[in-house]
């Protein structure tokens, strides 16, 4: 996916597929952050990323407990939730750059404090749109 590209994804299903056709443009040790407003998205788009990577497992929301961790054939998956962090030293003081550092990939949602640390990683917004499906664009 190209910077600026737009996809528009009719279901939940589309976006799952998306997320696991997105997967071999994201490198060893990525870091991914979705942004979009509540219900956008973001953890079904994660669900097909994860599952692709070869995990069967439930994969859900951690934003009650800030960051999930799953193992898959290709390595661990750090799936963060930062709506609730208030300054970005809470999720260091998590060990999180040790944890990326070990994870195939990181996606985190909700991640505004920490764009200016990862000047390479992948940024998607996704949005609702009036006809109940989504658009992803790529913004960075």
């Amino acid at each position: 996916m190209q910077l600026g590209q737009s996809t528009e994804l009719g279901s939940e299903a589309a976006q799952r597929a998306f997320g696991a056709a997105l997967l071999p443009s994201l490198t060893a040790h990525a870091v991914l952050f979705l942004e979009g407003e509540l219900g956008a998205g973001k953890t079904t788009l994660t669900q097909g990323l994860i599952a692709a990577l070869g995990f069967g497992g439930l994969v859900s929301s951690p934003t009650y407990a800030l960051m999930q961790l799953y193992p898959t054939p290709q390595g661990q998956v750090m799936h963060v939730d930062a709506y609730r962090v208030n300054r970005s030293q809470e999720l260091y003081e998590m060990d999180l750059e040790r944890l990326m550092g070990e994870a195939r990939l990181s996606i985190i949602e909700w991640g505004q404090l920490f764009y200016d640390d990862f000047p390479d990683a992948w940024l998607l917004h996704l949005e609702h749109l009036p006809s109940g499906g989504r658009r992803l664009t790529r913004r960075r």
